[in-house]
């Protein structure tokens, strides 16, 4: 088996609305995908909102986190599969699509 991390990118929470009911659902859905898939999972977190950015030593700390428009990076996982394709495919039905989010799965390399 070979290790990669999902990296998951979405919409930052703060600029879209969402019913409580939807929410609770959406939290449903994770927690019953993560069921179905948990011996191929290894660790992972959902992020804070609260972070820094250093782009260089002599440019300073900046009190945010990276944002590409309001798309954020709003967790991760690690995951053990046979090969990438695998991956891709247990991501395919991954509950971050519900709130127009998507998933980046790159290869851990090898030490």
């Amino acid at each position: 088996m070979k290790k990669f991390i999902a990296l998951f990118r979405e919409p930052d929470g703060r600029t879209e609305q969402h019913t409580e009911n939807a929410i609770k659902t959406h939290r449903q859905n994770w927690a019953s995908w993560m069921e179905r898939w948990h011996q191929h999972i290894n660790g992972g977190s959902g992020l804070t909102l609260d972070g820094r950015i250093l782009k260089d030593p002599q440019s300073g700390v900046i009190p945010d986190i990276y944002k590409n428009g309001t798309e954020i990076v709003g967790g991760f996982l690690l995951i053990t599969a046979n090969d990438l394709d695998a991956a891709a495919a247990m991501m395919q039905s991954c509950p971050i699509f519900e709130f127009g989010g998507y998933v980046e799965i790159r290869e851990l390399q090898q030490q």
